[in-house]
């Protein structure tokens, strides 16, 4: 990393922010009403969605957390990148198309549609704020822990002002641009990911003659060399096949392959992104663009792992200070110097703003008008009003301050175990209500706040006393051994508690209103009505 400009890192970075802090401005002209800033007025195309989708779904974890993981550890790190995109089918089968046409602005206006107002808002969007909160965290905290790399910054107190810097730009896009001028940095960031991987990936398959079985010889032979191989008591050959990382016990990796495919279809800041298009076609147009350019970008990053695996090696990638996120940059570096590495810098901070600039928008929007206009002031006045925006402007202060602090807080922490708790909370609480409200015809009131309830609670539990947050080989505490459940992740157990007190409460409470559950099945089905609010 001697070759390492931090000055040319941080002018590339500041001149992306100026670019999308001006089109943020300019889009914020068109925020006239509660829509505009909610949902952008409905008013992008399907592949313009499908691009902020994927800007929105494709966070510095995919960017620089799988790329190490395959360098890392070969075959199984390639298995994240198939239970993210396998999961894109799921929301364009079953919930896509429904959700926008049933909803307005959140999660919630699914699933309180036919049930009682009060609980079911309550409970979806306390769920959507602790999975907002969890990806923030892991985020930001993501964000310090990747400056020693790119920007040559080190120590604490450093590291916590670049994250409050973004944590700052964040409430800036957020307060002026809406969900409009986050959705434009979302396409922006979407097109230089994917640019960057592609052209990193061609200059990878460039050195090795165009051949991709070129690519995984020379990795197979950097990781027989190296310290961690020695370690583990294998040969080159173990980075190709599978059980690197999950074969001494499988049953982690089959849990965590549950949270992945059946969370993206729970994640807020996912589910939001249905309602900036304007109709139910466009939204599955939206999705269908967003497998494609999901699918693509992790097709680059299997080139750029196994790439830096073999140009950088294993052992190096673990002793940088970013350690396995480390990976894609230090491949910038072999390839292109300080000026590639700058660019990679660039577009790896301009991840971390778009993520967390969606989830900032995603809780606002939650709080404003599921909890304040809907609860609080038990829908008096019109829905989706000016004064739920204002409330929505001053919650995105809170959480940006609540995500800088978090962030600051969560300095050297295990992050794996923040993002699996987001999906295997969005898994557990949010996709069995979502489903049961769409195609059960008798669920009911306590089914939904049992299953959202008992979901969130048993998935955080369980992280909370598994190897990843004490006991384990990276702990986030560290020291101590209070761990009882053996897996890292939750979902193998969390996501069937959630679905089955759904089942249990709904069986045991009283049937709703039938005419709601028929307006509601109509409206999913149709889009009828879908831009005005239910009439209670």
């Amino acid at each position: 990393m001697t070759d390492n400009n931090p000055v040319l890192n941080i002018s590339i970075f500041l001149a992306f922010v100026v670019i999308t802090l001006v089109i943020v401005f300019r889009a914020s002209r068109n925020n006239k009403t509660a829509a505009d800033y909610y949902a952008a007025g409905r008013s992008f195309t399907g592949p313009q969605n499908g691009f902020a989708i994927s800007g929105d779904y494709l966070s510095a974890a995919s960017f620089l957390g799988i790329c190490g993981a395959i360098a890392v550890n070969g075959y199984d790190g390639f298995l994240y990148s198939i239970g993210f995109l396998v999961a894109w089918l799921v929301a364009l089968l079953l919930v896509a198309e429904l959700m926008r046409n049933t909803g307005r602005f959140t999660m919630a206006d699914v699933l309180s549609f036919r049930l009682k107002q009060g609980p079911v808002r309550t409970a979806a969007a306390i769920t959507t704020l602790v999975v907002c909160f969890f990806y923030l965290l892991a985020q930001m905290s993501g964000a310090g822990g990747l400056v020693a790399l790119l920007l040559g910054i080190e120590g604490p107190v450093n590291v916590g002002i670049v994250i409050a810097v973004v944590g700052l730009l964040m409430i800036l896009y957020v307060l002026i641009g809406g969900m409009r001028g986050t959705t434009w940095v979302q396409i922006i960031k979407a097109i230089l990911l994917v640019g960057g991987a592609a052209v990193m990936t061609v200059w990878v398959l460039a050195i090795h003659g165009f051949s991709f079985s070129a690519v995984l010889d020379a990795a197979a032979t950097t990781f027989g060399a190296s310290e961690k191989a020695a370690t583990a008591g294998v040969d080159g050959s173990a980075i190709l096949a599978p059980g690197l990382q999950y074969g001494a016990n499988p049953l982690d990796f089959v849990s965590l392959a549950l949270a992945l495919v059946l969370g993206t279809a729970g994640l807020p800041h996912v589910l939001m992104r249905f309602y900036t298009v304007p109709s139910a076609k466009e939204a599955r147009r939206s999705v269908v663009w967003a497998i494609w350019i999901i699918g693509i970008f992790y097709l680059f990053s299997l080139v750029l792992g196994y790439g830096a695996a073999a140009l950088v090696g294993a052992d190096a990638i673990l002793a940088a200070p970013g350690g396995v996120n480390s990976a894609a940059p230090l491949l910038a570096l072999q390839l292109g110097g300080p000026v590639l590495l700058g660019i990679i810098s660039a577009i790896a901070f301009a991840t971390i703003l778009a993520v967390v600039a969606g989830l900032t928008i995603t809780a606002a929007t939650s709080f404003a008008h599921d909890i304040y206009a809907n609860v609080l002031k038990r829908g008096e006045g019109k829905s989706g009003s000016l004064d739920e925006v204002k409330v929505a402007r001053r919650t995105v202060v809170v959480i940006g301050i609540v995500a800088i602090l978090g962030g600051i807080l969560a300095q050297g922490q295990n992050i794996a175990f923040l993002v699996a708790l987001a999906f295997a909370v969005a898994a557990s609480a949010n996709l069995p209500t979502i489903l049961f409200s769409l195609f059960w015809k008798r669920f009911n009131t306590r089914g939904a706040v049992l299953s959202m309830y008992g979901g969130l609670l048993t998935a955080i539990v369980l992280i909370v006393f598994s190897p990843a947050v004490s006991g384990g080989p990276t702990p986030m505490v560290q020291g101590v051994d209070f761990h009882w459940f053996p897996l890292n992740n939750p979902g193998i157990i969390s996501i069937p508690v959630g679905f089955l007190l759904g089942v249990i409460g709904t069986l045991t409470g009283t049937a709703e209103n039938p005419r709601l559950e028929s307006e509601m099945r109509v409206r999913a089905l149709t889009g009828h009505g879908a831009e005005k609010p239910t009439d209670r």
